[in-house]
């Protein structure tokens, strides 16, 4: 099986989460699709655990798929988004009150 043929796009570049977020709109197939490509590919142990659980979830009846877009971009590339984190500016920096030499108001000694 080809990464092509996979219900996930771009699987084998996902982060583990997002691969794990993804799985929860895939029946007990497309799981087991998944699991047989981890398996003979990356072999990530906790990637292979999630998948195994997921599938015995699916199978026992105790997980429904939730019917979301596994295909839909991913969150850490979406388009038009920078990557990279995200820097806010803080407030300011000033000095503490006490023991700036500079400030004149300030009593001295």
């Amino acid at each position: 099986m080809t990464h092509h043929e996979l219900p996930l796009t771009d699987y084998d570049n996902l982060a583990a989460g997002s691969i794990e977020s993804r799985t929860h709109a895939l029946d007990e197939g497309g799981v087991r699709q998944l699991l047989e490509h981890e398996r003979s590919h990356a072999a990530r142990p906790q990637i292979i655990a999630m998948l195994e659980h997921r599938l015995a979830s699916l199978a026992s009846g105790e997980a429904q798929p939730s019917g979301g877009d596994p295909t839909a971009p991913a969150p850490e590339t979406a388009p038009g988004v920078a990557s990279g984190p995200s820097m806010t500016e803080g407030p300011p920096v000033n000095p503490p009150s006490h023991g700036d030499p500079t400030n004149p108001a300030q009593p001295r000694g």
